[in-house]
């Protein structure tokens, strides 16, 4: 499965696109999880104090926001999804 990740996070990533081996059925919380064990600063980067999705943390799942799905972050994604993160992001 391909992530491509945004802003403040790539560099944490290394790269733009990171693949994850995490086989079939893995559910968007799981792949969070997986990231954030894999890139251990990038736990403080997307999670707060109790392990939850910060709501300025943005995984699209094939362009929609994540909690907007209908099974928010229990969805089930596959190799095929487009998975993209972004972290809080601003301008002026």
């Amino acid at each position: 499965m391909k992530v491509h990740f945004y802003a403040t996070l790539r560099p944490i990533a290394g790269q733009k696109t990171v693949e994850f081996d995490l086989g079939e059925g893995v559910t968007v919380q799981e792949l969070v999880d997986a990231v954030v064990t894999r890139f251990p600063p990038m736990r403080e980067e997307l999670l707060d104090e109790e392990g939850n999705l910060y709501p300025h943390v943005h995984v699209f799942v094939n362009g929609r926001d994540a909690p907007y799905l209908k099974d928010a972050l229990a969805t089930v994604i596959t190799a095929k999804d487009k998975i993209d993160i972004f972290p809080a992001v601003a301008g002026g």
